[in-house]
C-alpha cells in the first residue's frame, strides 16, 4: 500500500482504514489514516506500505534527528512484536489490553521511554505516576540500554498503610550523649528494647543510634542530656549531621516508617537506608532509600538496586521527602 509523507506525518488513504480497523495503527481524519512516524516505520519494516520517495533508511535518517526517537521506535516496535496495540500518546505510548484496540477497548498501560544513562526525577515520576493512576492506567517504564536490550519497569506511588502502633511511653527515659549516639542505663526486657529500638551493649546499657534518638526525643520518650544539660531534638540533629550528611532525610523517613508501625533498620548491607520489616516478622521485607525533594538519579542506579532488592526477594522504593509529606515510589521489574 502506497503512502505519502507531508513532512511530519505519513498518509494513507481511504485503502488505509484497515490498519486503524484491523491494528489500531494511526488516527483515522476523514476518509484518510494518519500515522505517526513509528506506525509508518514499523508498518514499512513488515512490508505492509510504501512510502512515496522514501525507502526505510532515508525517513528513518529524517525522524532520527529527534529526541531520543531511534530508542523510542525500538520499543514500539518491541511491544508491538509481543501482540499489543500501541499508540503515541501522553509520556510516550498508551498500550491497550491484548485483544483491545481504539474506539473498542481500553488502554492499560502508559509508557516513558528512557535510556540506561537518563536521570530519573523522582518529584515529576511521581506526578506521572499519580497522573496514570487517575487514569486508571499503569505507569512504566521502558529502559533502553547502550546494547539496545529492552527492560520494563512499573512504578507505583505506595500509600505504606498502618502496621502498627508509633512508641509510647509515660515519661522520658534518661540517657547521655556520646559522640552521636544516646546511652541509657535499662535492664533488658524494657517495652523500647522489646520494641526493636536500641543495641545491647551488656545488661546495663542500651545505644540508641542517632536516627531512633531524635524520633524517641520527639516523642518524649527518650531525653538526652549533654554536659549535663537537656537537648532538643533539633540540637542532637545539628550534631549528627555533622557526621552525616543524610541524617536529616534519613530520621524523616525513619520517623514516618516506625508512625505507621514499621521497624526500619540499616540497610548497609543492601546499599540503602533501610531494611524494614512489618511488625516483628523474621525477615524484612522492603528496601527504603532516603531522597530529597528535587532529587534526580541515573536510572542505571535505580536499576542496581531494583535488581538487589529483587535478588533478596524485597520490595524497592524510593522515599521522596516534600515539604510536608513523604511519597514513597516503588520499582518492580515486569514482563509484558
Amino acid at each position: 500500500m502506497l503512502a505519502t509523507f507531508d513532512g511530519t506525518w505519513v498518509r494513507l488513504g481511504g485503502e488505509g482504514r484497515t490498519f486503524y480497523e484491523q491494528g489500531g495503527y494511526g488516527r483515522l481524519e476523514g476518509t484518510s489514516l494518519r500515522l505517526s512516524p513509528e506506525e509508518a516505520l514499523y508498518l514499512m519494516e513488515r512490508g505492509k506500505i510504501d512510502v512515496k520517495d522514501f525507502d526505510f533508511d532515508a525517513l528513518l535518517g529524517l525522524f532520527a534527528g529527534q529526541p531520543n526517537f531511534v530508542r523510542r521506535y525500538l520499543v514500539y516496535r518491541d511491544i508491538r512484536e509481543r501482540g499489543y496495540v500501541v499508540q503515541p500518546g501522553p509520556h510516550d505510548f498508551r498500550v491497550f489490553r491484548r485483544g483491545h484496540k481504539p474506539g473498542v477497548g481500553r488502554s492499560q498501560y502508559l509508557i516513558r521511554v528512557l535510556s540506561e544513562r537518563d536521570l530519573v526525577d523522582f518529584e515529576q515520576l511521581g506526578q506521572d505516576v499519580l497522573a496514570a493512576v487517575n487514569m486508571r492506567k499503569q505507569y512504566l517504564l521502558a529502559v533502553v540500554d547502550d546494547e539496545d536490550e529492552l527492560t520494563y519497569y512499573e512504578v507505583r506511588v505506595q500509600d505504606l498503610p498502618g502496621v502498627g502502633e508509633p512508641a509510647r511511653c509515660d515519661r522520658p527515659i534518661e540517657a547521655s550523649l556520646f559522640g552521636t549516639y544516646a546511652l541509657a542505663h535499662l535492664p533488658p526486657g524494657t517495652p523500647l528494647e522489646e520494641g526493636w529500638y536500641g543495641k545491647r551493649l551488656d545488661p546495663e546499657r542500651l545505644l540508641f543510634r542517632p536516627v531512633e534518638s531524635i524520633y524517641l526525643m520527639q516523642k518524649g520518650c527518650l531525653a538526652v542530656t549533654r554536659d549535663g544539660g537537656r537537648m532538643t531534638a533539633e540540637e542532637f540533629r545539628g550534631v549528627a549531621a555533622e557526621k552525616d550528611i543524610e541524617i536529616r532525610e534519613k530520621e524523616r523517613v525513619f520517623s514516618d516508617l516506625r508512625e505507621k508501625g514499621y521497624i526500619p533498620r540499616t540497610g548497609y548491607k543492601f546499599g540503602h537506608h533501610f531494611r524494614v520489616y512489618s511488625g516483628k516478622k523474621t525477615h524484612s521485607e522492603m528496601l527504603v532509600h532516603a531522597v530529597p525533594s528535587r532529587t534526580s538519579t541515573p536510572m542505571s542506579a535505580v536499576s542496581r538496586s531494583v535488581r538487589l532488592a529483587h535478588s533478596v526477594k524485597k520490595k524497592m522504593l524510593f522515599a521522596c521527602i516534600y515539604n510536608s509529606d513523604i511519597g514513597y515510589i516503588e520499582f518492580a521489574r515486569i514482563k509484558l
